[in-house]
C-alpha cells in the first residue's frame, strides 16, 4: 500500500508514521504540511516532504491511502476530499468535529467502498483485551454501571497553540472521550442510547476563557447500563514523576467489579464471595492502527474497522453536541 501523510500538527501522527514505516506492506510515498513550524519539526524527525499542496498529494502517482494529522477542525474537510479522490483514509482522532462532516464521511465511505481508520489505540491495551474476554465470558455477570476518567494535563504554553484558536479544536469531549467511548463499546459491545447530562466549562485555561477545558457527562448504554465520565484537562502539569491517573476504567457487574488503567497491563478484580482481590497480568496485543487499517482494506477480521470508527465517532459527537447546547459554562 502506498500511503501519503497530510499534516503533522499533532504529535500522535508520528506514532502512525513509525508504524507505517515499520510495516513491510506499507510504503510511505508522499508527505505534505502547510505550516512552516510543523514542517520543520517533522523534517527534524525524519519526515521527507515531496508535495507542496494537499491537491498535489492527492494526485501523487500510485497513492492508495492518506493519513491525516492536521489540526482537528480541518480533518473532516481533508478526509472528505481524500475520499472523493478515491483514497482510503486513516486519521489521528478525532476524525472530524461535526455530525454533518461525519454524515458525509460515512456516505462517501459506503458509496465508494473506501475504508476509514483512526488512531483509537486504547483498543490495543492488553488490559482492554483481557477485560473484554472476562466480561463477554460472563465473569462479572450483567454489567450495570461503567465509569472512566481520561483526564489530561493542559500544558498551556507547551501544547500546540492551535488548540486554543477558535474553530480548530472542536470540543474537549470530542477530543478526549472518543478513546473512552470506543473502548467501552469494544469491551462490552454496548452502544450509546441516550445522554442524560453533559457539561463543558472553562476552569484551568485562565488565559483562554473561551476554551472549555473541563468536560463531564452521564449517559445510558444499551442494556440500561449507566455511564459516567470525566475527560477534563485537569491533571497537574510539570510533575517529575509519571502520572498514573490518566485513563482509568471501572465496570460494575452483578458478580463483582473490574478495574484497569492505561499505564500498565494489570486488571484488578474484586469478586463477590472472594477472600482477596484478584490481579491479572495481561499480554499486550500485537496489532496497531496500521495493521487493522490494512486488514480492513483487505476484508480481513480486525479489532477496529471502518464501522466501529464511525460508530464511536458518532457517539462522542452526539455527546459533544449535547454539551454545546446546554451551554455548560453558564451552569
Amino acid at each position: 500500500m502506498n500511503l501519503a501523510f497530510a499534516g503533522f500538527r499533532h504529535g500522535h501522527i508520528f506514532s502512525l508514521y513509525r508504524w507505517a514505516a515499520e510495516h513491510p506492506e506499507v510504503h510511505i510515498a508522499a508527505a505534505w504540511e502547510e505550516n512552516d513550524e510543523a514542517r520543520k519539526e517533522a523534517g527534524g524527525r525524519g519526515v521527507v516532504f515531496n508535495c507542496t499542496s494537499f491537491d498535489e498529494l492527492l494526485s501523487f502517482p500510485g497513492i492508495d491511502a492518506v493519513a491525516i494529522g492536521d489540526y482537528y477542525g480541518i480533518r473532516g474537510e481533508r478526509i472528505i476530499k481524500a475520499l472523493k479522490a478515491g483514497k482510503h483514509v486513516v486519521s489521528d482522532k478525532p476524525i472530524c468535529t461535526s455530525l454533518s462532516e461525519l454524515d458525509e464521511i460515512e456516505r462517501l465511505s459506503r458509496e465508494k467502498n473506501l475504508k476509514v481508520g483512526c488512531m483509537l489505540d486504547l483498543r490495543y491495551l492488553g488490559s482492554a483485551k483481557a477485560a473484554k474476554e472476562l466480561i463477554s465470558g460472563g465473569r462479572l455477570g450483567e454489567i450495570h454501571a461503567i465509569s472512566f476518567g481520561g483526564q489530561h494535563s493542559l500544558n498551556y504554553g507547551r501544547r500546540a497553540s492551535w488548540y486554543f484558536e477558535k474553530g480548530k479544536h472542536g470540543g474537549t469531549i470530542n477530543d478526549i472521550a472518543i478513546h473512552g467511548i470506543d473502548l467501552v463499546r469494544y469491551i462490552t459491545g454496548r452502544e450509546l442510547e441516550s445522554i442524560l447530562a453533559a457539561r463543558c466549562w472553562n476552569a484551568f485555561a485562565k488565559e483562554e476563557k473561551h476554551f472549555k477545558d473541563c468536560a463531564q457527562f452521564m449517559a445510558v448504554l444499551s442494556g440500561r447500563t449507566g455511564l459516567l465520565a470525566d475527560v477534563s484537562y485537569s491533571l497537574p502539569g510539570g510533575c517529575k514523576f509519571p502520572l498514573v491517573q490518566p485513563w482509568r476504567f471501572t465496570f460494575w457487574g452483578e458478580k463483582g467489579v473490574l478495574e484497569f488503567a492505561a499505564h500498565d497491563d494489570t486488571i484488578l478484580l474484586e469478586m463477590s464471595g472472594a477472600d482477596r482481590p484478584e490481579i491479572i497480568k495481561a499480554e499486550p496485543p500485537k496489532q496497531n492502527t496500521i495493521t487493522d487499517f490494512l486488514a480492513d482494506i483487505n476484508g480481513e477480521p480486525c479489532e477496529l474497522d471502518t464501522e466501529n470508527v464511525l460508530k464511536s465517532s458518532r457517539a462522542v459527537l452526539e455527546i459533544q453536541a449535547f454539551a454545546d447546547k446546554t451551554a455548560g459554562d453558564k451552569l
